[in-house]
């Protein structure tokens, strides 16, 4: 595909989407160790099952508005009036299990920090730090094996394709590809 800046990405952005596009080229893929970036990113892909990633990321800042800039602590306060605001919100995806889900993941977010120390900690310990570059899957024993462990600690909506997009999404596997100008080795 030519694009108008003459740069290539990967396949899937959406050239008609100048935030689809500003997300590829300035997000995906690059590594996270922020637990606030780490959090926002885990409910917006766990809002995604079922759906696209763009549908998601054209409501962002709606989500970012509705769960109070992902501040984790109130998240963990949501109530059941709370939730039932989110489920009227036209901004957002108003799926109710979705919803509980990310309130009752917040809190399983912040037992593992408790374990850990972060979050990122966490995460980052499944590859030594280290980031995974491949292309062309949906899922790996990677993502199996977070997805298995997050399941066992009670989180929701985390199958091994939505972990996988999150590990992609916050860099722990760079999967830009070939020809892409993003598809090069990172050194954080």
């Amino acid at each position: 595909m030519q694009w108008k800046d003459k740069k290539q990405r990967c396949r899937w952005a959406n050239p008609k989407n100048p935030l689809y596009i500003q997300y590829h080229d300035e997000e995906w893929g690059v590594p996270v160790h922020d637990d606030h970036k780490l959090f926002e990113m885990l409910i917006l892909e766990s809002f995604q099952a079922g759906l696209s990633w763009e549908c998601v990321l054209n409501k962002r800042e709606a989500f970012r508005r509705a769960y109070e800039n992902f501040d984790l602590e109130r998240v963990c306060a949501f109530d059941e009036e709370k939730m039932a605001k989110l489920q009227q919100d036209p901004g957002i995806i108003r799926n109710r299990l979705k919803i509980r889900a990310s309130v009752n993941n917040a809190l399983i977010f912040r037992e593992i920090q408790r374990e850990w120390g972060s979050f990122e900690a966490y995460l980052w310990h499944w590859t030594d730090g280290r980031i995974v570059y491949e292309t062309g899957k949906d899922r790996s024993e990677l993502s199996d094996r977070i997805s298995k462990d997050l399941k066992k600690r009670g989180m929701k909506f985390v199958g091994t394709v939505i972990i996988y997009a999150y590990l992609q999404a916050v860099g722990v596997i760079n999967s830009h590809e070939e020809g892409c100008f993003r598809n090069f080795p990172l050194d954080y």
